[in-house]
């Protein structure tokens, strides 16, 4: 990892409109409010984007401020080694990781895998989400997606018995993982799970709040569970052991592909499955997630489906297949 020293530096907030609106069990919005840095050298310009969550503590203010204070550090020539102890994991760091490995990439000649020495990228299989709602509503939107092959459900929790049997019979052969999205409870932890399995659901994301999913160590668990929100980067998966069975890695949440890519290791070599998730965003953000492909059990990169449009020269998608990026979309 070599230092590049850039001659140029620039971040912006843009908005994405959403395809209708996108709904979990903490609400709903219409819109994709994503960061973007770009870093420049002799005539070639790397690009990294992320999204500030909420549920984070994060804001596009917040965010753009955290990567403008590495304007200098980045101008003298700052590498991603370097970047690791110098932010924290979270969105800022993701855009200014894979800003410099797409900058790195472009001026060596070569794709980011082969800078990172990692496997290529292949073309995966995307879940496609359903967002939150009735009953009804949910098994509307579950029809209109029946033909592809894997299903994201987001759930809510109570109700959401009636929600995941009206989704099956919508979608009676589609594979189906859902996400509570920390909605669940201990009292109705083991109903939900149970209602889930009936109906023949792979995976169940982050049922219980982070910081209180003990319940998770102390059941049986009918279908693998999958943590979310309880994991950020590295320093966060030995507490995991015995209450999850897969991991969600997000590159806003590990700050970047570099601490990704060593989490995922990490996380496989204590018996995880691994999920490469995503924010709803363009697909600059999903690029670089896709050098997690190769180890992912479960890929779930939709962001840019569920947007009104992406940007120009965006992943292409052919129905739920997601393909790599082109070198001139990033890497």
């Amino acid at each position: 990892m070599t230092s590049i020293n850039p001659s140029q530096f620039d971040a912006r907030a843009e908005r994405w409109p959403i395809a209708g609106a996108f709904t979990i069990s903490r609400g709903a919005k219409t819109e994709a409010v994503v960061v973007v840095a770009e870093i420049a050298r002799d005539g070639h310009t790397g690009r990294g984007e992320c999204v500030p969550y909420a549920r984070y503590d994060e804001t596009p203010d917040g965010v753009l401020a955290a990567i403008e204070a590495m304007r200098e550090p980045v101008l003298r020539g700052l590498d991603r080694a370097g970047l690791q102890a110098a932010m924290p994991p979270g969105a800022a760091r993701n855009a200014l990781d894979c800003a410099l490995l797409d900058l790195d990439a472009k001026l060596s000649g070569r794709r980011a895998w082969d800078v990172l020495g990692v496997a290529a990228p292949r073309a995966a299989t995307t879940a496609y989400t359903i967002s939150l709602g009735t009953p009804e509503a949910m098994a509307e939107a579950t029809a209109k997606a029946a033909a592809r092959p894997l299903l994201k459900i987001k759930l809510g929790g109570d109700g959401d018995a009636d929600r995941i049997a009206a989704v099956r019979r919508a979608a009676p052969k589609a594979e189906l993982i859902v996400d509570a999205n920390e909605a669940w409870t201990p009292d109705n932890l083991v109903r939900n799970l149970a209602a889930c399995a009936d109906v023949g659901v792979t995976l169940v994301e982050q049922p219980l709040p982070a910081g209180n999913d003990e319940a998770l160590a102390t059941i049986q668990r009918p279908i693998p569970v999958c943590a979310d929100e309880s994991v950020h980067a590295r320093n966060s998966l030995e507490a995991l052991r015995g209450r999850y069975d897969a991991i969600n890695i997000k590159l806003d949440k590990t700050g970047g592909i570099t601490e990704a890519i060593a989490m995922a290791e990490a996380a496989q070599a204590l018996g995880f499955d691994i999920m490469v998730g995503c924010m709803v965003a363009t697909s600059l953000a999903m690029a670089p997630a896709m050098l997690l492909t190769p180890q992912a059990r479960f890929v779930d990169l939709d962001g840019p489906l569920l947007l009104a449009r992406d940007r120009d020269g965006g992943l292409r998608y052919e129905a739920s297949t997601v393909y790599p990026p082109t070198p001139e979309l990033w890497g």
